[in-house]
């Protein structure tokens, strides 16, 4: 489904499989900001499970249609209740009707699987190569816990980088989330305030960053404003040909950066972690229009054929 959560989805799933926390025929559970919602409606329209999503008010309506496309239940919880609401309200019904709930933001299985996978893919790509940076943001995360692990076990001289949103400082204000005993976050954190790079920082620090940060730490931190990540996406799309959503322009952002501050010939890693279909209905694309604008009607009448 095109995003990196397809990658969290199947750990997540196959996990349960072998552990038996999941049999056939079982409702699956997860609050979501949407890519993962639609990573694990794909898998359980794969494997025949049902698929029940709560997702906050303010993120893309494309997400909603996308997992209720692939056969899932959408529970649309408050604006107020922010990222945390979503949480909660998936607990609730995981609990009521006993229901497999994926903890994406507390599963372990997460970070296990970025650093089986994509960590070794980097890895392998670079093998006699030089690499200097690793920039990524997060949401759960799962890549820069579990992939920024991996690379810094066999190249321990590559820097990891991470982006978080300026209006989200939530890493940068050194204050930790508080948690319950399964280790979810209690509530909205004091730092926190909305910004448009959906799917990255949520209300709270989950519980595998706070891992990452602690075991892998980073070595560099870039605050990206929101403004620049949704040009950053613009920009890509009109002079790359690389069609990324706003998160993609902010790992990009953080990423030139980086490249302003480091040495002559250095190389850095970008993830980007989705497509561009989902953000039709947000800022992103904002400023293109259905119908043609006065330029496109002018080549339009250049020829014999144009009609009112």
């Amino acid at each position: 489904m095109s995003s990196v959560k397809d990658r969290l989805a199947c750990a997540i799933i196959e996990d349960a499989e072998k552990t038996g926390k999941l049999k056939p025929g079982d409702t699956v559970i997860e609050a979501t900001s949407g890519n993962t919602g639609i990573a694990v409606a794909m898998l359980c329209a794969q494997r025949g499970y049902k698929c029940v999503i709560t997702m906050a008010e303010p993120f893309s309506i494309e997400r909603r249609k996308l997992m209720r496309f692939l056969g899932a239940k959408v529970i649309i919880t408050p604006k107020a209740g922010k990222g945390s609401g979503m949480v909660a309200k998936a607990k609730e019904l995981a609990e009521k009707h006993g229901w497999f709930l994926c903890r994406q933001f507390e599963n372990e299985a997460n970070a296990a699987f970025h650093y089986a996978t994509t960590g070794q893919e980097v890895l392998n790509d670079f093998e006699g190569k030089r690499l200097d940076y690793y920039v990524l943001g997060y949401g759960t995360g799962g890549t820069f816990a579990g992939a920024g692990k991996a690379i810094k076990e066999k190249r321990p001289e590559v820097k990891v980088c991470l982006g978080e949103p300026a209006d989200a400082g939530l890493l940068a204000s050194g204050v930790k989330s508080e948690r319950n005993a399964d280790g979810s976050a209690t509530g909205s954190h004091p730092a926190f305030k909305a910004h448009p790079i959906q799917g990255w920082t949520p209300d709270f620090i989950p519980l595998i960053t706070e891992k990452g940060v602690e075991e892998t730490k980073y070595d560099e931190y870039i605050p990206i404003p929101g403004a620049e990540a949704i040009k950053m996406s613009q920009m890509l799309a009109k002079t790359q040909g690389i069609f990324t959503g706003i998160s993609g322009g902010g790992s990009m952002y953080a990423a030139i950066e980086m490249a302003k501050k480091a040495p002559e010939g250095s190389v850095l890693v970008a993830m980007l972690a989705d497509t561009g279909e989902r953000y039709l209905s947000t800022p992103l694309f904002e400023s293109i229009q259905a119908d043609m604008n006065a330029e496109e009607l002018e080549i339009s009448k250049s020829t014999p054929s144009f009609q009112l």
